[in-house]
């Protein structure tokens, strides 16, 4: 199991500026920052990433309290970004208990921030009238997330 997240570390440390560079380059990302965040995530929190393809959530923390399921959504930003940015789609009714958000720097794919919310106090928002994405696509953008979350990492 080492080797093998030895190796994982490895592809994307390879991956990772290859990403950004094809970014400078086409103003469009590769499609790795799903991955590029939960290794992050994984990392960072100490968290057990789940088999691909498991239903409503990608990773575990394990607390004395028992496990803690948790979903992750990534975001690349940079000067250039628009504020407006959404997260991926967050389905109702899923396998899940908090909802982190990675967000990496779309220069280099380096963590910038990690914030962390309930999953029901995100479905709440998503239910809320108002918006066409939060309502029909389960969106939110990226600064109503973070007005639900608190900062994770880095700790201040």
């Amino acid at each position: 199991m080492e080797d093998r997240a030895e190796r994982v570390k490895q592809i994307l440390a390879t991956v990772k500026p290859l990403a950004a560079e094809y970014y400078r380059l086409t103003g469009k990302p590769l499609g790795v920052t799903g991955e590029v965040a939960e290794y992050v995530a994984a990392e960072k929190l100490q968290l057990e990433l789940t088999s691909a393809r498991t239903s409503g959530h990608d990773a575990i923390r394990k607390t004395p309290a028992g496990e803690i399921r948790v979903q992750i959504k990534g975001r690349a930003f940079g000067e250039d970004s628009k504020p407006s940015q959404r997260l991926g789609r967050i389905k109702e009714n899923a396998d899940c208990d908090v909802v982190l958000l990675v967000v990496l720097d779309n220069t280099t794919l380096e963590p910038v921030g990690i914030w962390e919310a309930a999953y029901d106090k995100v479905i709440a928002r998503l239910k809320e009238p108002g918006s066409k994405a939060r309502n029909e696509r389960g969106a939110l953008s990226v600064g109503d997330f973070k007005r639900l979350a608190k900062a994770v990492w880095p700790l201040v």
